[in-house]
């Protein structure tokens, strides 16, 4: 007997995961070099008196530009924490759409940074090219011509400046292997005159948001900047390095810094021993996604009836996740987000066509749109699925008036076109569970639920509340967090309709033949002269 398909990708994804869990511990756990290998110790094992030094330059070459210090942590400890903010003051250049460095120095003290043999140093942009972001105004109250914003400057990306500084250095006291040096690490390594490595320091550009940008000015002469600085373990070192590698072939590939930035945030806002439980959540969401979308698929593709099934559902989730698209776009979110919400969109519309018998035939260059017909126990259904509606838009349509009224009175918007999206995908999240409703209404009236394609709908079921756990780890909206409890809802409603309505052999399945037609089709092929004297 040969293994399923989904019995083959679930042992893949288990290989994945098991492998993907051992490489973690390996990072966080390194074998210590032991003699008589060649070892690199760490400069810190004997317990020197250290400083850091926070400079900024307009140029990234420390002996081209003139250093400005920001800050002098003379107490500094490397096994401490500390944040400190300062205005920090911005040159003319950096005014006039220019940039900013900042250049960090860990040395022993009493020693020259920029002299000392024994300093780690390390840079990174302050600013950063980016264009502004939409200004928003009140659309009742306030003149749109009184907002200064010219199409020009929109089109121009402009220096920003970035808010915050994240240092860090390693405070394991690892031995190296010097022939068997991470990768990761090998770039940020210096060596002392006995053959130590110094202090492993590393600027931390995951904590750069887009969220933190602020745009430079001619009128900006000095800038908040808060320089955080905590110690960082060997193993989380090479992980973020990992990933900071990562962004940087994305945006070799194209994707710019705010396509990245919710990358970056998973990183930056998210604790780190949850960050784990999120990669491991998260792959098990991937591989939920992956099946339900084959099943989803399958069955779709094999479906000839809508017997038992929605109209009115499935129109409504092709125009659901078409808002949601449109409003992703307006949003200019990420491409990571926009690209799949279009696939998404795209097999919705294909569901549509499916639902309603749609064949285009081509005639030379003219194309012939084609509708399949409707049998009796599909008008039974669309009988069901109305009724169902009637009651519903008594709700649903008041509720989304009220929502949009209440933020054209009381919310900014961009444009007129933004708050009309904005107002369908907040009706879209705060009452499309209302959709699910009419499904099922009409699994009630037909006392069945066998033509719903149940093995998709698990999958979904599972990510439903996978869903809820990322609801509590990642940082989004609260509309967005109620959805996701809202479908828990309606899920449990559906499995209780499952045990109310057990399978009948005599109900249609999802392909709209009950076991009993198979079994006479079965009995006429075994028995074909019985079968013509009957």
């Amino acid at each position: 007997m040969k293994p399923s398909f989904t019995l083959i990708i679930s042992g893949l994804f288990a290989a994945y995961l098991t492998h993907s869990i051992w490489t973690m511990y390996t990072l966080f756990h390194p074998s210590q070099c032991t003699s008589p290998k060649p070892c690199l110790q760490p400069f810190i094992a004997s317990k020197p008196a250290l400083k850091m030094h926070v400079y900024t330059s307009q140029t990234k070459n420390i002996r081209e530009g003139k250093l400005n210090l920001v800050w002098q942590y003379d107490n500094f400890s490397i096994a401490v924490p500390e944040t400190r903010t300062f205005n920090v003051s911005i040159p003319v250049k950096t005014r006039q759409n220019g940039t900013l460095f900042a250049h960090v120095f860990v040395f022993p003290r009493g020693e020259n940074p920029l002299s000392s043999v024994h300093r780690s140093y390390q840079s990174s942009a302050l600013t950063t090219y980016t264009y502004p972001r939409s200004q928003t105004f009140n659309l009742l109250t306030e003149d749109q011509s009184a907002v200064n914003v010219t199409e020009p400057v929109k089109m121009r990306p402009v220096t920003h400046w970035r808010q915050k500084l994240a240092i860090s250095v390693l405070d394991e006291e690892v031995s190296i292997d010097q022939t068997a040096i991470p990768g990761e690490i090998y770039p940020l390594l210096s060596m002392s005159r006995d053959g130590s490595y110094l202090p492993v320091l590393y600027i931390d550009v995951l904590s750069n948001r887009v969220r933190d940008l602020t745009p430079v000015n001619k009128t900006s002469q000095k800038l908040p900047l808060e320089i955080s600085y905590t110690p960082i373990s060997f193993g989380k070192l090479r992980l973020w390095r990992n990933m900071e590698e990562s962004i940087k072939i994305l945006q070799s590939l194209g994707f710019s810094e705010k396509d990245t930035d919710e990358i970056k945030g998973i990183f930056a806002d998210t604790n780190f021993y949850f960050l784990i439980l999120t990669f491991i959540v998260a792959a098990v969401h991937l591989l939920f996604d992956f099946l339900a979308f084959k099943n989803d698929i399958s069955y779709w593709k094999n479906r000839e009836t809508m017997v038992g099934l929605s109209t009115r559902a499935v129109i409504w989730r092709c125009v659901s996740t078409l808002i949601i698209f449109v409003y992703l776009m307006d949003e200019e979110t990420s491409l990571l987000v926009l690209i799949p919400a279009g696939i998404g969109t795209l097999i919705e519309m294909w569901k549509v066509k499916k639902a309603f018998k749609v064949k285009v035939h081509w005639t030379g260059s003219k194309p012939s749109i084609e509708f399949g017909g409707t049998s009796d126990k599909e008008k039974e259904t669309n009988q069901f699925d109305s009724q169902a509606m009637k009651y519903l838009s008594y709700v649903l349509y008041p509720l989304c008036l009220a929502g949009a009224v209440y933020s054209l009175l009381y919310l900014q918007y961009k444009s007129w076109y933004s708050w009309c999206i904005n107002s369908l995908v907040n009706g879209v999240y705060a009452f499309g569970f209302l959709f699910m409703l009419p499904q099922l209404f009409v699994n009630y009236k037909l006392k069945s639920v066998a033509h719903l394609p149940w093995r998709a709908f698990m999958y979904k079921a599972f990510n439903t509340f996978i869903d809820d756990i990322f609801a509590f780890i990642i940082t989004m909206p609260t509309a967005h967090r109620l959805a996701c409890f809202r479908d828990d809802i309606v899920f449990l409603v559906y499995l209780y309709q499952r045990w109310l309505y057990p399978v009948d052999k005599k109900r249609v399945n999802e392909y709209g033949v009950s076991y009993g037609d198979e079994d006479l089709n079965e009995q006429s092929k075994a028995n074909p002269s019985k079968s013509k004297k009957d």
